[in-house]
């Protein structure tokens, strides 16, 4: 597979350095990109650089991984509008090992593949670097001139806040990262955002000047949405790949909530289906958009890809749930946890078993667990058609609601209208 070629259909080429492609046909290239571990999990923005690094080792080509331990005690102030919060060491710590195991499930880390991928820590060199040491040997090949000149700075500096000293020493420890894998795992390559740019080609400067090698770079446009708003956030704010942050089921839906113009870039970006697969998907999308097509498309692939196709599918269980489309049986197909899973953020109420147990009409069951204010309420609703149970319509106001009316479990779940449930939890 040629990288450049198939990275170039799919809109994620942007910068890319003389003889790169040359570079990549000629053997198998180790090629590196950094993640800040300022949280303890990636996100959808993240998404990228993980896929540049699958398409690279698809490709035939090493995988490196460098989460920045060193880096990220400095933050990486590249069109940032103000310093990023410093992090301690623990926490830095404990991000690393979160965002370790996550790429583990993308990349092939097999040591018995002569590409397989890498994870590296810039902390494990830079520990034992002086910072006398450091300007002495690698601060003297780069002016700050030549710092000065790249449009992350400028634009930084020509802001109110400005720059500190620490922030404007990044772009020179990010430079010295590739220098130090160039010397240490042959890498001659890396890749990132075009945000990265200036940092990127300082460390091809560094290899060039300190070391008499030859580097190579290229970076990927950063994604925006259509309407331009900020890709990958969400009311609730970042999308994250933890499920234990962004629930597989609101994964999913960020996906199928695409616009039609972004759809049709997150398809080439974030899945693997081949050019001739997405032009017909496409075009099926254009002949009628209210189909949305590409939006499920992309959901179910990127889904699939980050959480896995048992997860996707329980998103798409999830989904009919949530919006009234759901059957008895689809009910009955779930286990307790994961009813529980799907109604996390639906009101929920208690009643005892010695409750349950007496019967009571339906009409009086829900004004007495709070669901309606009053039994007037509860029985006009009823009547007209506007409540079911567990799947079903209620039809009459004297239905009796006992242990019968349980489901997966000591739970039963009524539904007012078409999109409001509420859990009723028997203790």
């Amino acid at each position: 597979m040629d990288l450049i070629k198939e990275l170039r259909w799919r809109g994620m080429v942007q910068d890319i350095k003389p003889g790169t492609e040359e570079q990549l046909q000629k053997e198998m290239t180790t090629a590196y990109i950094g993640f800040d571990p300022t949280a303890d999990s990636l996100h959808v923005g993240n998404l990228v650089p993980i896929m540049l690094l699958v398409h690279l080792q698809k490709a035939g080509h090493k995988p490196l991984a460098l989460v920045g331990g060193a880096t990220g005690m400095v933050g990486d102030p590249s069109f940032k509008a103000e310093e990023r919060k410093m992090l301690d060491e623990e926490t830095l710590l404990h991000n690393q090992r979160c965002i370790k195991a996550q790429l583990e499930r993308f990349l092939d880390f097999d040591p018995a593949r002569p590409n397989a991928a890498e994870m590296v820590n810039n902390y494990d060199w830079f520990k034992g670097i002086t910072f006398l040491s450091f300007i002495r040997d690698v601060g003297k090949h780069i002016t700050v001139n030549y710092m000065m000149a790249k449009d992350s700075v400028k634009k930084r500096l020509e802001g109110e806040s400005g720059m500190s000293f620490t922030e404007f020493s990044y772009q020179m420890i990010q430079g010295y990262d590739f220098y130090h894998l160039y010397n240490t795992k042959n890498c001659k390559m890396q890749m990132g955002g075009s945000d990265q740019w200036g940092n990127i080609v300082t460390g091809t400067e560094l290899v060039r000047r300190i070391g008499g090698g030859e580097a190579y770079a290229f970076t990927c446009p950063l994604i925006k949405k259509a309407d331009g708003t900020k890709f990958g956030k969400s009311e609730k704010g970042n999308i994250w790949l933890d499920p234990k942050k962004t629930t597989p089921y609101e994964f999913y839906q960020f996906w199928l909530n695409a616009g039609d113009e972004d759809a049709v870039n997150y398809i080439k970006t974030f899945t693997f289906l081949d050019e001739a697969t997405i032009n017909a998907l496409v075009e099926e999308h254009q002949q009628d958009p209210g189909k949305r097509v590409l939006q499920k498309r992309v959901a179910k692939e990127v889904t699939s890809f980050i959480h896995g196709e048992q997860e996707y599918e329980f998103a798409i269980t999830t989904s009919q749930i949530l919006f009234g489309n759901a059957s008895v049986d689809v009910l009955k197909s779930l286990s307790e946890e994961q009813l529980l899973k799907v109604m996390a953020g639906v009101p929920q109420f208690e009643v005892t078993a010695t409750d349950l147990a007496a019967g009571k009409d339906v009409v009086s069951f829900l004004a007495d667990a709070g669901i309606f204010p009053s039994k007037g309420e509860a029985r006009k609703t009823i009547q007209n058609g506007g409540v079911s149970m567990n799947g079903s319509k209620i039809t009459a106001i004297d239905q009796p609601i006992n242990n019968d009316a349980l489901i997966i479990g000591k739970n039963i779940l009524f539904q007012k209208g078409k999109k409001n449930y509420i859990l009723v939890k028997v203790v």
